[in-house]
């Protein structure tokens, strides 16, 4: 299982919304909003790296009001 958390950028006054719709997303664990340079931090989880990027590619990515995302895979060192 790969975990990851996507930081997410969102047009001004969407971080509410854009979090609610994305915790609806099956794979996702968390999504909240922030306060920073990123209005949205979510966690994810999918059973590889393609699985992980095709959730934030098809699924997130295409939410409404999301103008950036970064993902950020945990690693275990």
């Amino acid at each position: 299982m790969v975990h990851a958390y996507i930081l997410i950028q969102t047009e001004v006054g969407q971080a509410a919304a854009v979090a609610a719709k994305i915790a609806e997303i099956e794979g996702v664990t968390t999504a909240e909003d922030v306060t920073g340079p990123y209005d949205v931090i979510v966690r994810a989880e999918a059973e590889n790296v393609d699985m992980l990027g095709q959730l934030v590619v098809a699924r997130i990515q295409n939410v409404d009001g999301i103008t950036r995302t970064l993902t950020c895979p945990v690693v275990h060192l």
